[in-house]
């Protein structure tokens, strides 16, 4: 199950760099996860100050 960034997210940043496959990038208005490439670590979510990215 891959993990999605909900519309809490605050464009901190922070969920980027700790993704060890790279699928986290700035979208127009949110942070976005592409599904097919989450490995569902939840690396993104241990970081996130205001619990953006969930579980799909």
């Amino acid at each position: 199950m891959a993990f999605v960034i909900k519309e809490t997210c605050i464009c901190c940043g922070v969920c980027e760099p700790e993704c060890p496959v790279n699928v986290i990038t700035a979208g127009d208005d949110i942070y976005e996860i592409e599904a097919d490439g989450c490995i569902d670590c939840g690396a993104c979510a241990n970081v996130c100050p205001v619990d953006a990215p969930q579980p799909e």
